[in-house]
């Protein structure tokens, strides 16, 4: 499986990132990949390598380039619960100066320019995929471009329902991409998930949003304890049906 560590050019300077894509050459339909908070790492890149086997082209990029390449910390080789809060307490200053709406729209724009201008992507819309605070940002990127985004996809969200005027689930009217939501038990109260089912039935988009059945939050991260291997292939089956049913994209 061919794979490239790139640059990409943005308005703030260079962002890193990891690419993936089919061996037999040609073009294939772009997908961009939003890590989870632990950003990208082997885990990332190994769901990158999968998704490329189907037939994509599937984009990484560090969302934390402006503090420095990944991984931009020193990252366990397996996240359990007795090293996680410490991560977690390294990354948050990270998050919260990098997750900002305005600083995703501008790395959403040049990340969409980099990978629809790729030469082994082929033209037309592609499709967002994100995990964790990774779906917050696919959300976003969705909705600011309607015209390239035909597919988008979320796993273990976090952030979705907030009561912020511009949280991601106000801006499902906006949305023309189809969207797949798998949500881990737990990871919304009752309330909010009905929020959400409430705004995305109101925007009028083809939608799918479950609850993956014994799925702790982070269930398709391999380097964590949340892990579940069941987990994962649920998330590959609808992933994969979503872009197969997506004619730009599948």
């Amino acid at each position: 499986m061919p794979t490239k560590t790139l640059l990409i050019p943005t308005a703030d300077g260079q962002a890193d990132a990891f690419a993936a894509f089919p061996d037999r050459g040609g073009r294939h339909p772009g997908v961009l990949m939003y890590s989870d908070a632990f950003g990208v790492r082997p885990a990332l890149q190994e769901m990158a390598r999968e998704l490329a086997g189907h037939g994509y082209y599937v984009l990484v990029p560090n969302f934390y380039y402006r503090h420095g390449p990944a991984p931009v910390i020193e990252l366990p080789e397996h996240i359990g619960e007795e090293t996680r809060p410490a991560v977690i307490g390294q990354l948050m200053p990270l998050l919260e100066a990098h997750i900002t709406t305005e600083r995703v729209l501008r790395d959403a724009d040049a990340y969409l320019t980099f990978l629809t201008t790729q030469p082994e992507v082929s033209a037309g819309p592609v499709a967002v995929t994100g995990y964790c605070i990774g779906t917050l940002l696919a959300l976003r990127t969705a909705a600011a471009h309607p015209g390239q985004v035909a597919a988008v996809a979320g796993f273990h969200p976090g952030f979705v329902v907030t009561d912020a005027p511009d949280s991601p689930h106000r801006l499902v009217p906006e949305l023309t991409a189809e969207v797949h939501l798998g949500l881990a038990e737990g990871d919304l109260s009752p309330e909010v998930i009905s929020e959400l089912y409430q705004a995305l039935d109101a925007g009028g988009v083809g939608h799918t949003c479950e609850i993956y059945p014994e799925t702790l939050h982070g269930f398709t991260m391999s380097d964590t304890d949340a892990f579940s291997a069941a987990g994962l292939k649920r998330h590959w089956n609808r992933l994969l049906a979503l872009l197969d049913r997506t004619p730009a994209t599948g």
